[in-house]
């Protein structure tokens, strides 16, 4: 087995307290689960769902998919430097393989990440055996730990559970903008009882109520804890970010001097204001946003 031990994560991460007049003058507390603290290059829950996953690699390469500016092939490729490990990225659209490396990829490849692009019919398909067969011989990678997509499988949810432990006794809400499902599904698994978690999540689509059962079935063997989505803060979908988004989010960090990420967290903390406003909370609540990641570069 790999130890991730030399990755030297903070955890837990810091849970801090945010004045923000538009929780306060409806008797909320906002608090920030600082995820974006953990590690400098595995961020957030990037962290939480990757490492039971090294370990569970036992020294194999690791194997693993995304778009061309995933955060996930970023952190896995800096794991697997840090680590030693040979990583593979699968990367959706072959037409990208004759163009030049954008900041996020060309990142991946500085940390040794071997790039694989694929058509992006067959990476719709990359869960069927036989196509994910093809694609791990044609990258070279037979015999490899493959991780799916966004990290989320049972490992990483039962690596997420321990953010809801966290914060037991410690908030009411804890909320945590949603792509895959892996996060939501372990946070709510390791929150006590009387506390809730709701997801944000960032694609459209409606299909990730029943991708966060399936994960809880295979993580724990049925539904955990108390959870809900919300699908009005999608923005368009994932990487779709508006000038209104934009604005929104250049204001909380003028109003907390903490970095927002816009895919993830801004579209989290703009459906948190908007929940507040619409009463959605009683007073006396303390939420928690959780914050999965920060701007990159």
């Amino acid at each position: 087995m790999t130890s991730v031990d030399p990755l030297r994560p903070r955890l837990p991460s810091p849970l801090q307290e945010v004045s923000d007049d538009r929780f306060a003058a409806r008797g909320l507390r906002l608090l920030l689960k600082r995820d974006d603290l953990i590690h400098p290059e595995l961020v957030g829950n990037k962290w939480r769902k990757l490492a039971p996953n090294l370990t569970a690699a036992g020294g194999r390469t690791v194997v693993t998919f995304g778009g061309a500016y995933s955060n996930h092939l970023r952190a896995t490729a800096a794991a697997g430097r840090l680590l030693g490990l040979p990583t593979v990225g699968v990367v959706r659209g072959q037409e990208l393989a004759g163009r030049p490396l954008n900041p996020s990829l060309a990142r991946c490849a500085a940390d040794g990440m071997r790039l694989h692009f694929v058509d992006r019919s067959a990476y719709r398909r990359k869960s069927e055996p036989d196509t994910l067969a093809a694609v791990l011989r044609a990258a070279g990678a037979e015999g490899a730990y493959v991780v799916p997509e966004g990290g989320s499988n049972s490992e990483a949810v039962r690596g997420c559970r321990a953010l809801g432990e966290e914060l037991r006794g410690r908030v009411d809400v804890a909320a945590v903008a949603c792509g895959t499902g892996g996060t939501l599904a372990g946070l709510a698994a390791g929150l006590a009882p009387g506390q809730r978690a709701i997801g944000i999540p960032v694609l459209r689509g409606g299909f990730l109520t029943a991708e966060i059962r399936s994960l809880q079935r295979r993580a724990f063997g049925g539904p955990r804890g108390n959870w809900r989505l919300d699908e009005r803060f999608h923005f368009g979908g994932y990487a779709r970010v508006t000038g209104k988004l934009t604005a929104f989010a250049e204001d909380f960090e003028h109003r907390h001097g903490i970095p927002v990420e816009r895919l993830y967290v801004a579209k989290l903390l703009y459906g948190l204001v908007a929940l507040a406003r619409e009463g959605a909370f009683p007073r006396g609540t303390t939420l928690a946003a959780v914050v999965t990641g920060r701007p990159f570069p």
